[in-house]
């Protein structure tokens, strides 16, 4: 297990505001169990939906920037648990953009490659490697877009998620695996180490030129497109189809 429990360049895990963070949550202290919950409900609801520079960046600036991705999430996720003595890995995949759909919009949508790398984290508890996912999407943006879209159960796909059934999700850790966009996958490229071993030899499939257009104004209209949303009205979702009574919504017709 030792090759799961190793800092790297983007598991910073040494890093002076990571073990400040852990030090005050208490987190190395805590039986296994309550040690994987506790980081995995930090990461999801206190580390918010967004998206940063780039998908290969250190834990301790996704840290600093308080949100992001499923990339970028997982890392900091990877290096509290690891800090903690926790064994993890990270598995990879692409999805479809059209998970981004309403996140993404545009020129931004049109300019993303079709497959958009992407990633979970394995945890190895009890014997048992559990894969948790939900992590990415945090629960006041999720309540929000059920608002925001009028749909309550059923399946789902846009705006970072990706579900069989928006009714019947597990998005938090109890000795489960926890899922919010696996039925985007299209192409599975197994385990890796570390972060740094796979995006090494998976990046997202974009020229130079696009790459600077996300990180400098792609990725800035989709945070304010999350944000919109996250902030947006909030009013009562009650089942599949549903609606409400929110004026952004009836002036966009939906």
């Amino acid at each position: 297990m030792k090759r799961y429990l190793m800092s790297t360049r983007l598991l910073d895990y040494k890093n002076e505001r990571i073990r400040r963070l852990i030090a005050a949550r208490g987190w190395d202290k805590l039986p296994e169990y309550e040690c994987i919950r506790s980081i995995y409900d930090f990461v999801k609801d206190e580390i918010l939906f967004g998206y940063n520079t780039d998908d290969a960046i250190p834990a301790s600036k996704v840290l600093s920037d308080g949100y992001g991705q499923c990339n970028t999430k997982g890392i900091l996720f990877m290096a509290l648990l690891r800090a903690c003595g926790i064994p993890c890995r990270i598995h990879g995949f692409t999805i479809n953009k059209q998970l981004q759909k309403g996140a993404m919009s545009g020129f931004v949508y049109h300019l993303a490659p079709r497959d958009i790398v992407h990633s979970w984290v394995e945890v190895c508890l009890e014997d048992t490697w559990y894969e948790l996912e939900a992590f990415i999407i945090d629960k006041e943006y999720l309540d929000s877009l059920k608002e925001y879209t009028g749909v309550c159960t059923g399946p789902f796909c846009g705006y970072g998620v990706a579900v069989k059934d928006m009714g019947n999700m597990q998005t938090y850790f109890n000795r489960n695996n926890t899922y919010i966009q696996s039925e985007g996958i299209n192409r599975d490229f197994g385990t890796f180490d570390s972060p740094d071993a796979f995006f090494m030899k998976h990046s997202q499939a974009l020229s130079p030129v696009k790459k600077f257009v996300f990180r400098y104004i792609g990725r800035h209209l989709m945070n304010r497109n999350v944000r919109r949303i996250r902030d947006g009205h909030r009013g009562i979702c009650t089942g599949p189809g549903c609606v409400y009574s929110c004026p952004i919504k009836r002036l966009l017709g939906k």
